[in-house]
C-alpha cells in the first residue's frame, strides 16, 4: 500500500509543529523546511485545521498549531481522515471491479486483513513517536535557524 502524497504531507505538517517549541509556524516555513509546494500545502493545512488537528490564525501574525499535544494525536487517525479510500485492489470497489474471479476468490479478504493490520499498527502510534531525536535535530543546524526549532528534552 502507498499512502497518497496528501497523506505524506499532512503527516509532515503534524510532525513538523510537533517538533516547533517556540510557537506558530507557517505555511511557508514548512514548505521551506522540507522543500515541498505552498500551494499544495494550503489544502493540506485548510483539510487539518477542519478535522481539527490543528488551528490556524489568519493574518499578518497568523499561522498554525497542534489542536492536542502531539501525544493525543493518532497516525491511524490522520490517514484515515486524508486517504480517499483503502480500495488496494480493483475488487474493493463495487463500482469499477470488473475481475471474472471476484464472486470467489478468497484474496481480497487476505488483502482486507492485512489492510486492517497495516491501519492497526498506525493506530499504536501518535505524533509524539515520530518527532526525531534532539542529536539529529541539531545536526539540521541550517534549517533550524531557518524554522527555529530547539528541543529541551
Amino acid at each position: 500500500m502507498q499512502l497518497t502524497r496528501y497523506t505524506d504531507y499532512s503527516l509532515r505538517v503534524l510532525v513538523y509543529l510537533g517538533m516547533k517549541t517556540d510557537g506558530w509556524a507557517t505555511i511557508t516555513e514548512i514548505a521551506g523546511f522540507y522543500g515541498i509546494s505552498r500551494n499544495h500545502l494550503v489544502k493540506v493545512v485548510h483539510s487539518l485545521a477542519q478535522q481539527g488537528f490543528i488551528h490556524t490564525l489568519r493574518g499578518k501574525n497568523g499561522g498554525m498549531s497542534l489542536a492536542r499535544p502531539p501525544e493525543q494525536i493518532q497516525i491511524g487517525d490522520v490517514v484515515r481522515c486524508t486517504e480517499p479510500n483503502f480500495d488496494i485492489a480493483e475488487c474493493f470497489n463495487r463500482d469499477t471491479n470488473h475481475c471474472v474471479l471476484a464472486p470467489g476468490c478468497r484474496l481480497k479478504s487476505i488483502l482486507n486483513e492485512a489492510n486492517l493490520a497495516f491501519l492497526a499498527t498506525l493506530d499504536r502510534y501518535n505524533i509524539a513517536d515520530t518527532i526525531a531525536d534532539p542529536q539529529f535535530l541539531t545536526s539540521l543546524q541550517d534549517k533550524d535557524a531557518f524554522i527555529g526549532l530547539k528541543r529541551s528534552d
